[in-house]
Parts: structure tokens; C-alpha cells; sequence
């Protein structure tokens, strides 16, 4: 890879990453409803999530789901209904918010690899992005991939840590006033569940 292709590669990626997108709303929510540990395990499992993009797509994968009308709608779905049911669940649990047992940061770490994982979205984008960087001439394409896939996810992920740190401060305040946390955990769950609908409406890439 040349070191041209590198650097255009990191500035376009530092760009994206300082973007708002549904990753960054997501941990927001779960951190705003369950706390700082819950908004760092989700951020945790997005990363992973992410990762399985980068590995699947350097195998020609995801490639191959995107070119299926079929499967990228079965993924499309499963993905978008398990958002709508995170959604919902945190709905339900907004008055149980302020009660002493926590609700389980594996819970919060698995719930966000599942969300990364299964959205076709993510992987329409490193194809898409990506390949725009590799060197065609230079040696070994799909380990160009995988490095260029590994920086973009840690990029997001830390873009990701610093939303879990400013949405756990502003939490706090919110701990003595039962009311105004358990609508804006009811809030959360609305805004999670739209984000599942925002993916059922996704369609495939046309160059696909």
C-alpha cells in the first residue's frame, strides 16, 4: 500500500468516525438507560461486530450476501427485528432503571456484536469504502483489507467511548430525578427500535 493511499485512507476515515451514525446513537442510548459499564460493553460488542465485517469482506463474503437479493434481505431483516426488540425491551424496563441490580453487561456486550453483525449496512460500506485505498499492484490484497478494516472499527470504537463518557456524565444528574430518567429511557428504547426500522427499509446497493 502506498503511503498516499494510507494517509487519505485515515483522514477520510477519522472523518467518518467524528460523524454521528447509528453505532454512535445506539451506545448512547444503552448508556443513558443502564449506565457507563452497559455503555461500554455495548461499545465493546459493536467493535467486535464491526471486526466481523472486515473479516468477512476480505473473504469475499459479504460480497457475496450483498449480490443476493435474498440473503441481504434475510440479514436485513433478522438484524432490523432484533433491533426493534431491543428497542421494545428497553422500553419495558424504564421504570426498572433506577433499581439496584444491573441489568448485565454481557447482555449489553452480546446485544451489540448481534446489532454490528447482522447489519448489511456495515458491510455495504467497507466494500464500498475500502477498496477505494488497496493498492492493486502491491502484494496481498486482503491483508490490505483486514488492516484498513481493523483501523476504521478502532477509529469508530474510540469515537464510540467518548459518547459512553459524555452520555454517563450527563446520566448522573439525571439519578435523582426518576421521572425525567425513566422517560428518557422510554425515549432510548423508541430511538433504538426506529433504528431497526431505518435497516428493514435499507435496500441492497444497486451495484450489487
Amino acid at each position: 500500500m502506498t503511503a498516499t493511499n494510507f494517509w487519505l485512507f485515515l483522514a477520510a476515515a477519522l472523518i467518518i468516525a467524528a460523524v454521528p451514525g447509528p453505532g454512535i446513537f445506539y451506545v448512547a442510548a444503552r448508556t443513558l438507560s443502564e449506565g457507563r459499564a452497559s455503555g461500554f460493553a455495548s461499545t465493546t460488542g459493536t467493535a467486535l461486530g464491526g471486526l466481523v465485517h472486515v473479516v468477512a469482506g476480505s473473504l469475499g463474503i459479504s460480497a457475496i450476501i450483498l449480490a443476493s437479493a435474498e440473503l441481504f434481505a434475510a440479514v436485513k431483516f433478522i438484524g432490523a427485528l432484533y433491533l426493534v426488540w431491543l428497542g421494545i425491551r428497553t422500553y419495558q424496563s424504564a421504570g426498572r432503571v433506577l433499581e439496584s441490580e444491573p441489568m448485565g453487561d454481557k447482555r449489553a456486550f452480546r446485544d451489540g456484536v448481534l446489532v454490528e453483525a447482522l447489519n448489511p449496512k456495515t458491510a455495504a460500506f467497507f466494500l464500498a469504502f475500502i477498496p477505494q485505498f488497496l493498492d492493486p499492484a502491491g502484494s496481498n490484497p486482503t491483508l490490505q483489507f483486514i488492516m484498513l478494516g481493523a483501523i476504521s472499527v478502532t477509529l469508530n470504537t474510540l469515537a464510540d467511548v467518548a459518547v459512553v463518557l459524555m452520555a454517563s456524565a450527563t446520566r448522573i444528574p439525571l439519578i435523582g430525578r426518576p421521572h425525567l430518567m425513566r422517560r428518557l429511557t422510554q425515549g432510548s428504547g423508541v430511538f433504538i427500535a426506529g433504528l431497526g426500522l431505518s435497516l428493514a427499509l435499507a435496500r441492497r446497493p444497486a451495484n450489487g
